[in-house]
């Protein structure tokens, strides 16, 4: 970490732990804001494959414009990639060009608060919402590829919608266990289990269920879904031991293939994990 991101974390820290000693919930308030907010943005430069593009928007809601592409529209199979947490639909440039090699029609947007698109905050409910507005609109979608927190979304969607074996799902290091998320969150900041009481109760109060709800593992019990799970071994951010426990739920209709040495984001721009993903889809 360098200097200056070590002085914001410190001052964070600082600032919401000061909060708390004034209001557990006015900590908790502010800590579900930072929780939700994506401040790393993708250095990368648009690829050209997207200046061949169809350019595509909808209202998520009267603030929020979701913005994003298509690709070799129409065709009968059609794929939609769904990016994680500060990540953006233009990391995924080597695969939108696979996929269109193989006859699909390729569907790429950037979630809310993150790339192209409006807003400043993202909570799961409105990444599965964007799910299911893309697919409502430009559907029906019979792939699907998701890397870490839109993993976490994708699941949640597939859970409540209708779908068979033929459908297609990978899955690319998912964000496993809401849980796992903000014990982490918490453990960085150093917060109370005071401060953890109220956050848990923020969640329950916007959603009306638990944040232990919020998991894949949970939710692929009800996904009947034909499934490629890659994790690496040397995952930081989305562990491979919240992987390994949907592993030994032994469920016939997925598939793992674990790797080393990649972490979290390289796995997906591996070319060997590339090519195992355009040939399950």
């Amino acid at each position: 970490m360098k200097l200056a991101q070590k002085l914001v974390v410190n001052y964070l820290r600082a600032r919401l732990n000061l909060l708390a000693v004034v209001s557990k919930k006015r900590a908790a308030k502010k800590a579900f804001a930072l929780f939700s907010t994506p401040f790393r943005k993708p250095k990368k430069k648009t690829p050209p494959i997207f200046s061949k593009g169809e350019k595509l928007s909808f209202k998520l809601d009267a603030n929020t414009t979701i913005r994003g592409h298509r690709f070799n529209h129409p065709s009968k199979d059609k794929v939609l990639i769904i990016h994680g947490f500060e990540s953006a639909s233009k990391n995924f440039d080597r695969y939108i060009s696979a996929f269109v090699k193989k006859g699909y029609e390729v569907l790429a947007f950037d979630a809310p608060a993150h790339g192209q698109s409006d807003g400043k905050r993202i909570i799961l409910p409105m990444y599965i919402e964007t799910i299911k507005t893309i697919d409502r609109l430009y559907g029906p979608i019979n792939k699907f590829m998701a890397h870490s927190f839109g993993g976490l979304a994708l699941a949640h969607f597939l859970e409540f919608v209708s779908h068979d074996e033929s459908t297609k799902a990978v899955f690319i290091a998912p964000a496993t266990e809401t849980t796992t998320a903000i014990d982490t969150f918490f453990k960085f900041l150093d917060l109370s289990q005071e401060v953890r009481k109220e956050f848990d109760q923020l969640i329950f109060e916007k959603a009306g269920v638990y944040a232990d709800h919020f998991s894949v593992r949970r939710a692929m019990h009800h996904i009947k879904a034909t499934g490629l799970w890659l994790h690496d071994e040397d995952d930081d951010l989305t562990p491979l031991s919240d992987a390994l426990k949907v592993k030994e739920d032994q469920h016939p209709n997925l598939e793992f293939f674990i790797t080393k040495g990649l972490g979290h984001r390289k796995i997906y721009r591996d070319n060997n994990v590339k090519r195992k993903i355009v040939d399950f889809l």
